[in-house]
């Protein structure tokens, strides 16, 4: 049996435990991903202190989704739901950021935290079809219904094309934090992501309805639902791809304006 010396620790560590990863290394491959999007009005004001500079908020829309992972390299069969907001970048392109991500799995609530900075925590999402003609999102933490979704199922066709760029083009934004052994942040990076080689099978619209219920550890609800705008159904095939650090906060300079106009008045 090999020992732990200095080479080997430094060649092969990879996440912990470092003997047994609670997850293999990237890129992951998902399979029939299923996509349930509502898009959703909120408070403006609320919704622009949840980004991080030297993104901005780009409008007052909220995307709220619930995701189905029946089929994902490493990482197995899982759901997850959380709330992503249309972002200005500094670049000046329109991107996403994730501000919050509930799942029911360990290996990728691990992973997705450590790699690339996803806010995600332990909870019970779930995405069926409800009696015969309804899509259902639910999340619950713990024992409290925290949100929930309905749309009409298939109603309406959408252009698969135009779907399968909005995936694939669109650059995707986290705050990643890891704490030092102090207590303070040895890590704290915005880092981008893409996802490739993105297929989708099928995408729908269709009336739909979504609740938020306020909750101390799952706030949802600090961006309250307004008006339900729009709400997307999809099924894709896509990868989930190594991330890239954005933007270092640590090394920047902390009286330094990050992005020229990235301040909000």
């Amino acid at each position: 049996m090999s020992r732990l010396n200095l080479a080997s620790i430094r060649e092969n560590a990879f996440a912990m435990p470092v003997h047994n990863p609670a997850y293999p290394r990237p890129p992951y491959r998902f399979i029939n991903r299923e996509y349930f999007i509502i898009t959703y009005e909120t408070d403006f004001d609320a919704l622009r202190a949840t980004v991080p500079e030297p993104l901005r908020a780009e409008n007052n829309l909220v995307h709220y989704e619930f995701i189905r992972m029946p089929d994902s390299s490493g990482f197995g069969n899982y759901t997850e739901t959380g709330q992503v907001i249309t972002v200005r970048d500094q670049e000046g392109r329109l991107g996403n950021y994730t501000h919050s991500m509930y799942l029911d799995d360990e290996g990728p609530i691990a992973g997705g935290r450590e790699l690339w900075g996803f806010p995600k925590k332990l909870a019970r999402p779930t995405l069926s079809i409800d009696g015969n003609d309804t899509l259902l999102g639910t999340l619950d933490y713990g024992t409290q219904r925290i949100a929930t979704g309905t749309m009409g199922y298939k109603h309406v066709p959408l252009d698969i094309e135009a779907e399968r760029k909005k995936l694939a083009e669109t650059p995707n934004y986290l705050l990643k934090v890891i704490p030092h052994v102090d207590g303070s942040a040895r890590v704290c990076e915005l880092v981008r992501f893409y996802l490739r080689d993105v297929s989708v099978l099928g995408a729908w619209t269709g009336p739909a309805a979504l609740e938020f219920h306020p909750h101390a550890l799952a706030p949802v609800a600090d961006l309250p639902v307004k008006r339900v705008v729009s709400a997307r159904h999809l099924i894709a095939n896509l990868t989930l791809d190594i991330g890239e650090v954005a933007f270092d906060y640590l090394a920047a300079d902390p009286a330094a304006d990050p992005a020229p106009g990235s301040r909000d008045a």
